[in-house]
């Protein structure tokens, strides 16, 4: 017989008025959670795995995939957001007031409607201001997935653009004052940065076509 065995039987003796558990060492403390049980804290039913992800997106060869994340600078409640298409790198930003679920989705919905159509899937972490997607598949005909957590390489060119965005907003500055006009600015001048696995072209002209 297990230790195991032994708590789940005093901790059912104490649910129907029993007091066994007055004799345990440490009675008085709250019952530890045990290592590998399930917490729901936090926990989205029914989202998609970035494993059920078709094979295309990870190779590139098609536009329309995204990756989406959230960018904080000094301070909590003020911050950005930012979609990233995965083949070309071109990046739209937009201001949130705050992390809210309600806040992230206006502001998304907002950004994909400059692009009817180009959305066919968006890839994000386990954020819980992302816990509204099904609005945002709704709204923009797309299909959303989530990465593993703590796996921050599955979402790599979306943690890459981060970086360059933190050349024009660095974690030490707060994002209160920033205006969306000023986030539009940000992402022209990345879109408009050659890259060298583009052999130098700007995300801009990639996009595009030109």
């Amino acid at each position: 017989m297990s230790h195991e065995t032994i708590y789940q039987y005093i901790w059912r003796d104490k649910a129907k008025g029993g007091n066994l558990w007055t004799h345990l060492r440490q009675s008085p403390k709250q019952r530890r959670k045990r290592y590998k049980a399930y917490d729901s804290r936090g926990r989205l039913a029914d989202k998609r795995n970035i494993s059920e992800r078709p094979a295309s997106v990870e190779t590139r060869q098609e536009m329309g995939h995204w990756e989406v994340d959230t960018v904080h600078g000094r301070g909590s409640l003020h911050c950005i957001v930012t979609l990233l298409e995965r083949k070309t790198g071109y990046v739209m930003i937009g201001k949130l007031p705050n992390k809210t679920a309600i806040s992230l989705n206006n502001k998304t919905i907002t950004l994909m409607k400059r692009m009817p159509q180009a959305f066919k899937t968006i890839t994000s972490d386990n954020g819980t201001e992302f816990h509204q997607y099904k609005k945002i598949e709704k709204c923009g005909q797309t299909t959303f997935y989530f990465a593993n957590p703590y796996h921050s390489w599955e979402r790599e060119s979306n943690e890459h653009v981060n970086g360059l965005i933190r050349q024009y907003l660095p974690k030490t500055k707060s994002m209160k004052m920033i205006t969306q006009r000023q986030c539009d600015q940000i992402a022209k001048k990345l879109n408009q940065r050659p890259r060298k696995r583009h052999n130098y072209k700007t995300p801009e002209e990639m996009y595009y076509g030109i």
